[in-house]
Parts: C-alpha cells; sequence; structure tokens
C-alpha cells in the first residue's frame, strides 16, 4: 500500500492497528515520524478535531488541521466535515486533559505536508494514482489523492460519455483510479476518461443484431444519443416519449468503425434511478503519456496528449 494513500486506507490495517495498541507504540510512532490514522470524534466549538486513538484520547488543533487553514486558503468545513471519519496525522507530542488523562497532539497538516512534499509533487500528467471521492458538485468530483490531499475530478474527465452531474458514475467514499491531467502549483486536475478505454475496446462488448440496455442521454431533432458504456454511446432513430436519464433497451442496427458510430433502435425506456458501480477499468499500467479513443479507420482522431497537458 500506497505510504500516502487516500484517508481511511489505512485505519484497519494491522500496522495502523498495531500503533494505537499502547501509550508505548504511539510513542514509538511519534518517534519515527510515521503516518497513521484514527477516528475523528468531534468537532469542539475552537474547530479542533478529538480523536480515537484506542489507548487514548488526541487533539488536532484547529490549525494543524489541514494544509491551507492557518493561511486561510482552506475553510473550516475542511475539519468540521472530518467528524465521524478517518483523520492521518503525525503525532506531535504528548501530555494530559484538565482531568489528568493522558493526551496526544496530533498534526494533520504536517501529515499532508509531508504527502505533498514526498509525493505528490513528484508525479507528472499522465500518471496513474488510486483516489476516493470526497464529495460531487454539479461541475466535477473532488477526489483525496492521499492524506487528504484533495484534487479536482472536472464533469468533463469523467467519461467519454456526457453526463449531468458526478453522482451517475460516482457515490461519496468510493475507492478510483484517476490521471493527472495537469499540475500547477498546488493546483491539481485528474481525468479518468482514458481509464475506460478506447472506441473499440469499449465496442467489442456489441455485436449488431443484439438488444441490450442504455441510458438516454441526450434527444436531439435528429436522433437520440443513447450511452451503452460509459466511454461509447449510439444514436438512436426519434421517437416520440424519450427523454434524457431514461433507462432505454435498444436493437443494434449496425457498427460502423470507420465512422465511430453505433446505429440503434430504441425498443422501450423507462424511469431509472442512478445507482453507480465501480468503473471498470481498460487500462492496467501506471502512466499513460497518449490515450487514442477513436478507431485506426475512422478519418476523427481523437486524442489526450498528457506530455504537453498544462
Amino acid at each position: 500500500m500506497n505510504t500516502y494513500c487516500p484517508e481511511g486506507w489505512r485505519i484497519s490495517t494491522p500496522e495502523n492497528k498495531a500503533a494505537l495498541q499502547s501509550p508505548a507504540s504511539l510513542q514509538a510512532a511519534c518517534s519515527e515520524g510515521k503516518i497513521i490514522e484514527g477516528r475523528a470524534l468531534v468537532c469542539d466549538s475552537a474547530h479542533n478535531l478529538i480523536v480515537d486513538l484506542g489507548c487514548m484520547k488526541g487533539i488536532i488543533p484547529r490549525e494543524e488541521g489541514a494544509l491551507g487553514i492557518r493561511e486561510g486558503a482552506v475553510r473550516d468545513i475542511a475539519i468540521i466535515s472530518r467528524v465521524n471519519r478517518p483523520v492521518c496525522f503525525l503525532i506531535t507530542g504528548f501530555g494530559q486533559t484538565e482531568a489528568g488523562a493522558p493526551l496526544a497532539y496530533l498534526s494533520r497538516r504536517e501529515a499532508q505536508e509531508q504527502c505533498r512534499k514526498e509525493y505528490i509533487e513528484k508525479l507528472s500528467p499522465g500518471d496513474v494514482i488510486d483516489a476516493r471521492i470526497t464529495h460531487l458538485e454539479s461541475f466535477g468530483a473532488f477526489a483525496d489523492i492521499g492524506c487528504g490531499v484533495v484534487a479536482l475530478l472536472p464533469i468533463d474527465a469523467i467519461s467519454i460519455s456526457r453526463i449531468d452531474h458526478p453522482r451517475e458514475r460516482f457515490t461519496t467514499g468510493m475507492d478510483i483510479r484517476v490521471l493527472i491531467r495537469s499540475m500547477e502549483g498546488n493546483r491539481i486536475t485528474l481525468s479518468h476518461k482514458e481509464l475506460l478505454g478506447t472506441w473499440e475496446e469499449n465496442v467489442e462488448r456489441f455485436k449488431p443484431g443484439e438488444t441490450v440496455a442504455g441510458i438516454v442521454r441526450s434527444v436531439e431533432p435528429y436522433g437520440i444519443f443513447v450511452e451503452l458504456a460509459p466511454n461509447l454511446a449510439g444514436l438512436a432513430e426519434p421517437k416520440e416519449g424519450v427523454i434524457p436519464g431514461q433507462q432505454a433497451s435498444v436493437y443494434i442496427k449496425s457498427i460502423l468503425p470507420g465512422r465511430m458510430k453505433v446505429k440503434l433502435v430504441i425498443i422501450d425506456t423507462f424511469q431509472y434511478e442512478y445507482c453507480p458501480t465501480l468503473p471498470e477499468y481498460r487500462f492496467e499500467g501506471s502512466h499513460m503519456d497518449r490515450f487514442v479513443y477513436s478507431p485506426p479507420e475512422c478519418g476523427k482522431e481523437i486524442v489526450t496528449n498528457f506530455t504537453t497537458a498544462n
């Protein structure tokens, strides 16, 4: 497991459990500068996080709660939202509560600084990494790429097939794979669609004459676009009463690689509640320089060049 994995990945590991076993093991983790995790129990009125360390409580002072809090660049919601969730930290010292109980002083900010310096700053566009979805907005998904450091995955980079909202693909807490699309200082932008396969890789699952499931994505005067897979859509003939977002049963009329077209006929449609499942990845490597979505025989080339990404 990556030392700088997303928050929540290490909390149940044997190594992390061993570190929380006793005051002596916590002292050892402190001396070794080891990043560990515990569950945040309370965010007090001063926005300090109280963390369960098993054998004692720990406190993450507000300014140690996240990168940017001290400078005012990050809002306190970054701390408050961690309540009842795992948080990573370095142990910076020990003391006692007012009642005389043992207390550990923790810093999530220092863990994030170490993650940024030792891991994130060494990444480059095209690198494939693990991430965990933290929250969803209409314009994209935010994902933890290590120790609670969050990057943006824009909605247009989630899949080739267009969606109205990231909740159609992801749920909060879902573990996914992402590519580094660009790095501008501390601002990191991610991509995802290139990991879901080319047009050829997706269309090979389908054959003319089959009737398959799909999702209506848009209704145009000249036809209806139906998603067959996150990276594959086909065009169906116009039909009355069809609206975007419906589930559809579609007959595959023809597949035309030279035009990168899948011609469909809608058999039936019905309302559909999105229940996102884990993505099916076609790329298993750790780095991608160039992604060509379009088939070789198609005159139109659709390419992502990560080596020239800004």
